[in-house]
């Protein structure tokens, strides 16, 4: 059986669905699974045992009709018996018509739904041991098997000993000392709207640096490097001795080195914090506003995991508000969540999984 899985998206979502590759390997071993994703995922991928081939949607795609024509060509002669179309957006829908394969499933949705052969209506509320984002993922599995079981583990990356130990090396010419804890810091979301107030975030520093002594290292991209040095000057004298700002990662499968020797990472949720968990990493989320916590707190049963989101301290500021209208006011939402609202929290996190080892 020849399989595709879709999911053209960020990082965290290309991550999480590899889950499904797992699935499908784990109980169809002799199944070829392919994965289609967009280029700048790829590192989060990559070396994973459960996909055999990863299908490439490069930019050039979305710039040229012709390219993206002939792509579809390409699909149609891989002769698929099965697409999983997770991203269910207008270029997965026409990846899965041209697929021609005879099991074709997605989320429903009225304008796409006659593409597919099956579709799965997301579920957005309930009590889940996994994540919503997981469990409708997962679900998308139930044609194929229709008895899919929740109980699985988290996604993992793969890297290799020589990647483990080059991070280690660059580690120790940047004097990062390793007689006390590393910290990644994700300092900033991956938009406006999912980045916590930069001045609360240096607040949060602060705190950090009156706990004990640390390594502190910045999760950033170049384009992003004011923004950084913002956080960095409104940070107390002692905070910025202990923050390493020249340690920066070139490319994400070298983050990604970095970070397997980190002891925790704090920050936005998004991308970083999937992987953290998926290199069994310790991690502090704190939510945007507008991102529903019972979809994006994946795994919340593992202690080693924390987040802590606006509705768990201020409900009211978020009552009657549907998901639109809080992304639109996320800058004036997020005024309300300061760091003092969960100073426990964060203190109880760093004794357990830093200053404890």
């Amino acid at each position: 059986m020849k399989i595709l899985v879709v999911q053209q998206k960020m990082i965290g979502d290309v991550l999480t669905s590899t889950l499904l590759c797992e699935y499908i390997k784990k109980n169809i071993p002799n199944s070829q699974v392919h994965y289609l994703i967009n280029t700048n995922t790829v590192p989060v991928v990559t070396n994973n045992p459960y996909i055999d081939q990863v299908v490439l949607f490069t930019p050039e795609y979305r710039e040229s009709k012709l390219a993206f024509y002939k792509f579809l060509k390409s699909i149609s002669k891989e002769h698929y018996d099965v697409v999983v179309d997770v991203y269910s957006k207008l270029e997965s829908n026409l990846v899965t018509l041209f697929s021609g394969a005879d099991t074709k499933i997605s989320y429903e949705k009225w304008y796409s739904k006659f593409i597919y052969t099956h579709t799965h209506k997301y579920v957005r509320s309930g009590e889940t041991k996994i994540g919503l984002a997981i469990e409708n993922r997962l679900s998308l599995l139930k044609p194929i098997f229709p008895e899919v079981s929740f109980d699985i583990p988290p996604p993992k990356i793969y890297l290799t000993q020589s990647e483990k130990d080059e991070a280690k090396v660059f580690l120790e010419k940047k004097s990062v000392n390793f007689s006390i804890p590393i910290l990644m810091i994700n300092v900033l979301g991956s938009s406006p709207n999912k980045t916590y107030p930069l001045p609360f975030m240096a607040q949060l520093l602060d705190n950090i640096a009156q706990q004990g002594e640390v390594n502190i290292l910045f999760n950033y991209i170049p384009s992003q490097i004011e923004e950084v040095k913002r956080v960095y000057e409104l940070c107390s004298p002692k905070t910025k001795s202990m923050i390493l700002l020249d340690v920066f990662a070139p490319s994400l499968r070298t983050f990604l080195g970095l970070l397997f020797h980190c002891n925790a990472l704090v920050g936005n949720e998004g991308g970083a914090v999937n992987m953290a968990k998926a290199l069994e990493i310790p991690a502090f989320s704190i939510f945007s506003p507008w991102i529903t916590k019972v979809a994006w707190e994946t795994f919340p049963n593992n202690t080693a995991n924390k987040a802590v989101h606006l509705e768990d301290f201020l409900p009211h500021h978020l009552e009657g508000k549907p998901k639109k209208q809080r992304k639109k006011e996320a800058e004036n939402l997020y005024s309300y969540f300061e760091p003092t609202l969960f100073t426990d929290q964060l203190k109880q996190f760093l004794e357990a999984e830093i200053f404890t080892h």
